[in-house]
């Protein structure tokens, strides 16, 4: 009888720590309501609530809209541990047309994008919004993916741990597809304070 109760509980208890515990994944990311945070060749600026960091993004390719993307990106609070943001800024803008690397400065992590779409090159320049949180420092980060498989495919790039954060990303640039793939880089967070910055 014990062992038919534990069987029939032993769910929902998992149900139930992985909607409140600390460490729980990701089940669901709402997109705003699926709409694009923008049209085809032009520009946008995408910022997180305060609180809240980038755990997904989503885009669609248009080789007919000037070989042009939509974007959506959805947020999620960070865990209470953390701290709250003790400051958010953008970082430099990468170069359209070319490839780059770039990780938020000063322990950030991604809390938004800006982006600037430019007809001579047929592709966008990029910005992150960072925002930094005083109480942990980002260790054992790794590359994902390449987003999209391939060049011209739709992309959906989903963060599915709630302790994993994108810090950056680095993209390569294809001159005959007009397009990128985005490898973002992901740490986790320590679990005590911390006293360095790394650059």
């Amino acid at each position: 009888m014990d062992l038919v109760l534990l069987c029939m509980f032993l769910p929902l208890v998992t149900v139930a720590w992985g909607q409140y515990g600390e460490d729980y994944y990701y089940s669901h990311h709402d997109y705003g309501g699926d709409a694009w945070v923008n049209v085809y060749r032009q520009g946008f600026n995408f910022q997180c609530p305060h609180g809240q960091v980038i755990v997904a993004v989503r885009s669609t390719f248009s080789k007919e809209e000037g070989s042009d993307r939509l974007w959506n990106y959805a947020c999620m609070p960070t865990t209470q541990s953390l701290g709250e943001p003790t400051e958010c800024w953008w970082e430099e803008i990468n170069r359209a047309g070319l490839e780059w690397y770039q990780t938020c400065s000063n322990n950030g992590l991604v809390a938004g994008f800006q982006s600037q779409y430019f007809p001579s090159v047929l592709d966008r320049e990029w910005q992150f919004y960072c925002c930094r949180y005083s109480r942990r420092c980002p260790y054992a980060c790794w590359l994902t993916n390449e987003h999209p498989g391939h060049y011209g495919e739709d992309m959906d790039m989903i963060m599915y741990s709630y302790d994993y954060y994108i810090r950056g990303a680095t993209t390569t640039f294809s001159a005959v597809d007009r397009d990128r793939q985005w490898k973002f880089i992901v740490c986790r967070m320590t679990d005590f304070n911390c006293q360095f910055e790394n650059a």
